[in-house]
């Protein structure tokens, strides 16, 4: 029933994406005055609560906010005051980061409305250039057709709720998105089991492309829905 469930939630992410990428384009296609200014402040200056909402879903149309109730798809369980890159990612995507100039890394932790994926978004702050955002953005595309990309983002657990024992051992997948343009920011996401449950563990017949890469899809799918939904996010709060 669980994997079930998680293959579900995998077809869900990778059509929800195509939507939101659709409106995130079209957004950026609006000329706002002062957008340019805020773009690259907005991570300091909208609050906590705004930044990451209570609720994150993929919405039908523009009509809808992300964090709107009714399209509710991840609940957030709490939000990171450490604000430094170095323990925000880990591995490869840390180098990367920082050798683009990261200036800081903001996590939230969420959990999918079944109760069964747990998800940390981290929305990683560079330098006022489109190229970082973007680099950044091809880089974490890059790792998610990896065999084995890189877990990206450091877990933050939350005491006292379903997320209270995420830490990176149980990482199964992850996906990111860069922003640029007025926005230097890029958007990174691992993701794993509530449960403590690891990828990986699938009979060898099982899968095109190999069992470990098919029992992952799921998780790199749901990853990569997620950091599209913030990538409408934020590029909404710019407005």
């Amino acid at each position: 029933m669980t994997g079930a469930l998680l293959t579900a939630f995998g077809v869900l992410g990778m059509v929800g994406g195509g939507a939101l990428a659709a409106h995130a384009y079209s957004n950026s296609q609006q000329d706002v005055p002062n957008a340019e200014a805020y773009g690259p402040v907005l991570w300091r200056n909208e609050s906590a609560e705004r930044l990451f909402p209570a609720s994150v879903g993929d919405p039908p149309n523009s009509q809808y906010e992300v964090s709107d109730k009714s399209v509710a798809q991840w609940r957030r369980m709490g939000i990171s005051e450490d604000t430094e890159c170095s323990k925000g990612l880990s591995g490869e995507t840390r180098k990367t980061a920082q050798q683009l100039g990261c200036k800081a890394v903001v996590r939230a932790t969420y959990v999918d409305l079944t109760g069964e994926m747990v998800a940390t978004v981290a929305i990683v702050v560079l330098p006022e250039s489109a190229s970082a955002a973007q680099e950044m953005g091809e880089y974490l595309q890059d790792q998610s057709g990896e065999e084995y990309p890189d877990g990206a983002v450091i877990p933050f657990k939350v005491p006292g709720t379903l997320a209270a024992k995420w830490k990176e051992d149980r990482r199964n997948g992850m996906g990111g998105v860069g922003l640029g343009a007025n926005l230097p920011y890029a958007i990174a996401v691992t993701t794993g089991a509530v449960d403590g449950r690891v990828s990986g563990n699938l009979p060898d017949e099982f899968g095109e492309y190999g069992a470990d890469v098919e029992d992952r899809r799921p998780w790199m799918n749901a990853a990569e829905a997620l950091s599209k939904a913030f990538h409408v996010h934020i590029t909404r709060l710019e407005r």
